[in-house]
């Protein structure tokens, strides 16, 4: 090769080099911050001095703060390529992943995220690992668990990582259909072997059905509850549950129930005593149709000495749009929690 041959190579080289860095460069910037954010289904984690916020969207959107009132929203999502193996066994799904979990285990950061279609039961539960958030690099780990239409009557989407007082890993999971699932997870954090899911708890008895049928799906059912998430307080499990229809904007009725156990297996009985297998719960937040028409899909965390309940709600003032809501937690002296305004 020449030496004017070698110029235009460098140089066409360079411009590339230049190209690609300044496209990252936009990449990175194209970010903004906002003291509301838009999310649908929040998870929340913390490293060092920064929160970090993981939602429903494409990819899974993910945003950061310092003090968890101003975040800053990157375009950049968790999952920048979606693995082939999600759209093999949901072949409805797209890119446009649901309800992420996450949880530190053993030195990683595990992260589950649905794969479904709206109303359907063909869904996949997936998992990524990272050794820490900071870096933004995720590992696939592959399916944890999945669902089939007229196979299984349950819906393998909403994960929630449970670690219990033994040190061993729980999935709870699930929407509509029969319920929510539970089961033992091994040390990949992948369903035990022998394990088969179980449900531990139900919007209704089932022997009841509900006189208005389900406006959103006509293939899920009038089962309306969804969105586990388990929080160990006191020496209790307290399962937290969304009831009734999200995802309607100011139409959705989207509220939270609660009970608690001694087991992390259960069963998981409300204030009355009644076991949520068969419809029990106990209501602790729905819309005031005041500032929001309804919340839910919540998590609750214990950051810097204090309990935080998290979830979105849908604005009564914006049109329904859906936002973050975050509430402080404090017990009640026989031990239930109670969300602070």
């Amino acid at each position: 090769m020449n030496k004017i041959s070698l110029f235009l190579v460098l140089t066409a080289l360079g411009a590339g080099l230049t190209a690609v860095a300044q496209q990252r460069q936009r990449s990175e910037s194209e970010s903004f911050q906002t003291e509301m954010p838009s999310v649908h289904d929040p998870v929340m984690a913390k490293e060092g001095d920064i929160y970090y916020l993981f939602s429903t969207g494409t990819g899974i959107q993910q945003m950061t703060s310092s003090d968890r009132q101003t975040w800053t929203v990157t375009r950049r999502p968790v999952m920048s390529v979606i693995p082939g193996w999600t759209t093999d066994s949901v072949p409805r799904f797209d890119s446009h992943v649901w309800a992420p979990d996450i949880i530190r285990w053993h030195g990683r950061w595990w992260m589950a995220y649905s794969c479904s279609s709206f109303g359907r039961n063909s869904s996949a539960i997936g998992l990524l690992s990272s050794r820490t958030l900071g870096s933004g690099l995720w590992k696939d780990e592959g399916c944890i668990v999945s669902s089939r239409e007229h196979r299984d009557n349950w819906n393998a989407i909403d994960p929630n990582f449970v670690i219990d007082d033994s040190d061993r890993p729980w999935l709870f999971w699930g929407s509509f259909w029969d319920g929510i699932q539970m089961a033992r997870l091994d040390s990949t954090m992948h369903i035990a072997a022998g394990e088969q899911p179980r449900t531990i708890a139900r919007r209704y008895d089932p022997g009841f059905t509900p006189s208005e049928p389900n406006p959103t799906s006509r293939y899920a059912g009038p089962n309306a509850i969804e969105a586990p998430f388990v929080f160990r307080h006191a020496g209790y499990y307290y399962l937290f549950v969304s009831w009734d229809y999200c995802c309607r904007g100011a139409k959705s009725n989207y509220r939270v129930a609660v009970g608690r156990s001694r087991r992390v297996e259960g069963p998981y009985l409300d204030r009355d005593g009644k076991d949520m297998a068969t419809g029990g719960g106990t209501l602790i937040l729905e819309g005031d149709k005041k500032e929001w028409e309804a919340a839910g899909h919540c998590a609750v965390y214990h950051f810097d000495g204090q309990d935080i309940f998290i979830c979105h709600g849908y604005s009564a003032t914006q049109n329904g749009a859906a936002l973050l809501i975050q509430r402080s937690v404090v017990w009640t002296p026989d031990g239930w929690p109670r969300l602070l305004p």
